[in-house]
């Protein structure tokens, strides 16, 4: 078995293992749903800091705990989690400037500033979204089809790119996409979203299939190429070790966290189901 099928293998297996236990606590929703989600955003925060800054500081470890705590705001009152979250993010901007301010590096406490607010919120902002979209009406099934357009594009494109790749789509950034893949991706967000609807959630409606299907396969490659970005300008090739196969959690929910929030937004502004 050469080295591209075995990491196949291993991938498959992760997912089989992990998969049920996330659709698990998704589906017992309240606390079950927003530890996990708190967990996982905690964890991409700290992921975050470990490429940028090599290090945990006192402050990151407050962004870590604050990116953590942020899927939680949702359960006390869903149509003020976007004021709470806020008003969160305020405290650790200044909280991130003053304690710079204090312990220095002078130098370099702008940039460490920023890429202390960006890891916080880099995780915490999709998958807060992803909690309240639980808490709407019918809102397993917005759960589920932002899991869809994330999870079906990234399997049809792998498959599309792997057997049928031959134009490369940003080569600098992952030199390992292509078009066809892009192309097979984008099939997938959509068909998936049919099947999701057919099978299991007839609130959603054709349209709403295409869109976010469409829009979500678009949407999500764009946030894999994001954290591709990241880790190429850091020179990192994974954000960390902990699913086998797949990396840190990061490189697996890349594409979620700017597909969750799109869902949020179609089904409050769109679909007027606002929280």
């Amino acid at each position: 078995m050469n080295e591209k099928n075995k990491n196949l293998v291993i991938r498959v297996v992760s997912a089989v293992i992990l998969l049920p236990v996330v659709l698990f606590l998704l589906f017992n929703g309240g606390l079950s749903s927003a530890g996990l989600l708190g967990v996982a955003a905690a964890i991409c925060a700290s992921e975050y800091y470990l490429i940028t800054q090599k290090t945990l500081s006192p402050a990151a470890w407050v962004g870590i705990v604050l990116a953590g705590l942020l899927p939680f705001l949702p359960l006390r009152d869903p149509a003020r989690t976007g004021e709470a979250a806020f008003w969160v993010t305020a405290f650790f901007l200044f909280f991130a400037f003053t304690y710079h301010l204090i312990r220095g590096p002078l130098q370099e406490a702008p940039t460490r500033v920023a890429h202390l607010v960006t890891g916080f919120l880099y995780g915490s902002v999709g998958l807060t979204a992803l909690s309240a979209l639980r808490l709407m009406p019918d809102g397993m099934a917005w759960v589920i089809a932002a899991l869809v357009i994330t999870w079906a594009n990234d399997t049809a494109a792998y498959f599309a790119g792997r057997f049928l790749g031959r134009h490369k789509l940003y080569p600098a950034v992952s030199p390992n996409k292509t078009w066809e893949g892009f192309a097979g991706g984008l099939v997938g967000s959509v068909g998936g979203m049919f099947i999701a609807r057919g099978f299991f959630f007839p609130v959603l409606t054709v349209t709403d299939c295409v869109l976010l299907g469409v829009s979500g396969g678009i949407l999500g490659p764009i946030g894999d190429l994001c954290e591709s970005m990241l880790k190429r300008a850091y020179g990192v090739k994974d954000s960390g070790r902990i699913i086998p196969g797949h990396g840190g959690i990061l490189d697996r929910i890349d594409a979620l966290l700017f597909n969750a929030p799109l869902v949020f937004v179609y089904i409050s502004f769109i679909r007027g189901l606002l929280p």
